[in-house]
């Protein structure tokens, strides 16, 4: 069985739960539809677009054809905010650690501070953590993403200026698809990787690996 195009056996277990209305899904969308419409899918994803077609049953078909970005995109606009930030982070913390650049685990620190506790207060924390990393990381994206949930994109003594209601899950989609592709050679296993990551958010899991036995 090619493993580029399946799913492993935890992942699929993970659909099979959700299929039967687990109380602990996060996807609250009933149709794939709901979620594509907020984005644009590749032209090939679009046939695996059927009429009514459940989101994890779409999802399914992403991977099962190796349309990775097209699955992380619609996974980061199906979560909520929170678990979206969530699974952003847990992808950005799978990548080997910098000590060099202490200003990324701060960054990730703060995003996961703002998931535990979305105050005002923590997501201004997580502005500043975003902002002090320069360049493109998805430690970055990842702080952004809490940033960009909600509040005000301006100052505290500024007149409010919201943020457009998805700029958290395209903060969420680039940090994934960028930890993804970091690595040319492990671009496919991490994207298989990461989208079960996320699918065990959305079944309300921590998306983090089980403990080897």
């Amino acid at each position: 069985m090619d493993g580029d195009r399946v799913f492993s056996r935890h992942a699929k277990a993970a659909i099979g739960l959700a299929s039967m209305a687990d109380p602990k899904l996060k996807i609250k969308a009933t149709t794939a539809q709901e979620i594509c419409d907020q984005f644009p899918l590749s032209a090939e994803a679009k046939p695996h677009l059927a009429a009514e077609i459940a989101p994890l049953d779409f999802l399914d078909l992403l991977v099962a054809h190796a349309l990775y970005f097209d699955a992380m995109q619609f996974l980061a606009r199906a979560l909520p905010k929170r678990e979206a930030v969530w699974w952003s982070c847990t992808c950005a913390r799978a990548l080997p650690e910098d000590g060099r650049r202490p200003e990324l685990a701060a960054s990730l620190q703060a995003a996961e501070s703002w998931v535990y506790r979305p105050t005002e207060e923590n997501r201004r924390k997580a502005e500043k953590a975003a902002n002090a990393i320069k360049g493109s990381h998805p430690a970055r994206w990842s702080a952004m993403a809490a940033f960009w949930s909600g509040g005000s994109l301006a100052p505290p003594d500024a007149l409010e200026v919201k943020p457009a209601e998805d700029f958290t899950a395209k903060a969420v989609a680039g940090a994934v698809m960028m930890a993804a592709g970091l690595d040319a050679l492990q671009r496919d296993a991490r994207s298989r990787r990461f989208i079960e990551c996320g699918l065990d958010i959305a079944n309300g899991g921590t998306g983090r690996p089980p403990a080897q036995s």
